[in-house]
């Protein structure tokens, strides 16, 4: 690709790289000079442009760009029209973002002018939310260097896995002094956060915060439940505690607790016959981001969430202060 300031009469075919305005006329960068808008040009007096000529063996910036986004959109995804080398990647559907790291990498390792910028992987996204943006940078990459970054770039490496339209059993313990209305409030904070993935809550129980009413609870609600989420009057503070117990005690398995998000620190994953049961940390009842959402949105949108999978959140898992947490992290919490 040629580049740099080119006479006018020189300029036919070429691709405008600034905008130039004449006589109430604009020609916006990214406008081929056609002979009508040269000779428009030239009328009116200017003798240059800076310009971009595509020689043997460019492609241009949409048609690149467009070709790669075609290859890294999968499922549930759609590439907008290409416009001045850019093509953006939206959501089809409500589901979480998913994002082959790697590949990316590999993608945008090729060659500066070939560019892919994609959503944190497992961002939750509503249909009609923008997920990834492919970008040309200059006017017109080589063609051997499209296709080294077609060749990075597996099939679908970009997708969204839609959330499902699960059955949620909700259990909450109780003990003196915590008000009905926080729970009641818990219930609806919930359903707020279940109401873009079409889950919904089917049954709910409150029992006293002990081992034997918490497990009985469990047991009821599980048969019709595709998860189970145990909201606790007390935190849970160690694998022995009430509410883990509980679940060991109806034959479910522990996954995890406590993670590396806080808020969140204090959540537990644990599972019985295939059905996943959140113990849920207190952060929970404030719809405000925390790290009871990440692991919730993989459970609604049927992606794996195990061990490895919540250690490796602890970069970006520091989020916003909650305001009915009275300094968190002050020293001596």
């Amino acid at each position: 690709m040629k580049f740099g300031l080119t006479p006018i009469e020189e300029a036919e075919g070429a691709v405008l790289a600034h905008g130039v305005r004449i006589d109430g006329a604009a020609f916006k960068k990214g406008d081929v000079l056609t002979r009508e808008r040269r000779l428009a040009l030239g009328s009116a007096g200017v003798k240059c442009v800076v310009a971009a000529r595509l020689e043997s063996g460019d492609v241009g910036e949409n048609e690149a760009a467009l070709e790669l986004a075609n290859r890294l959109a999968g499922a549930h995804l759609r590439c907008s029209p290409p416009f001045t080398g850019r093509v953006n990647l939206f959501a089809e559907i409500a589901g979480l973002t998913i994002v082959d790291a790697r590949a990316i990498d590999q993608v945008n390792a090729v060659d500066e002018a070939i560019t892919v910028a994609t959503l944190p992987r497992y961002r939750a996204v509503a249909d009609g939310d923008m997920v990834a943006t492919v970008k040309i940078i200059p006017f017109a990459t080589r063609a051997p260097t499209l296709e080294t970054a077609l060749a990075a770039a597996p099939t679908g490496a970009i997708a969204v896995q839609p959330f499902k339209p699960m059955r949620i059993g909700v259990v909450s313990t109780t003990l003196p002094g915590l008000k009905p209305s926080i729970v009641a409030k818990t219930l609806r904070v919930l359903e707020a956060r279940l109401k873009p993935t079409g889950a919904c809550i089917v049954a709910q129980e409150m029992v006293p915060h002990e081992v034997g009413p918490l497990a009985k609870a469990l047991a009821r609600l599980i048969d019709g439940s595709d998860a189970l989420i145990a909201f606790g009057a007390s935190a849970i503070t160690d694998r022995r505690d009430v509410i883990p117990a509980a679940i060991e005690a109806i034959g479910g398995r522990i996954e995890r607790f406590g993670m590396p998000v806080d808020p969140g620190n204090l959540l537990l994953l644990a599972e019985r016959h295939g059905v996943p049961i959140i113990g849920a940390p207190g952060c929970a009842r404030s719809p405000k981001e925390n790290g009871f959402d990440w692991v919730l949105q993989r459970v609604l949108a049927g992606v794996p969430v195990r061990d490895a999978d919540i250690r490796a959140m602890g970069v970006g898992g520091l989020l916003m202060e909650i305001a009915s947490r009275p300094q968190p992290r002050a020293p001596g919490d």
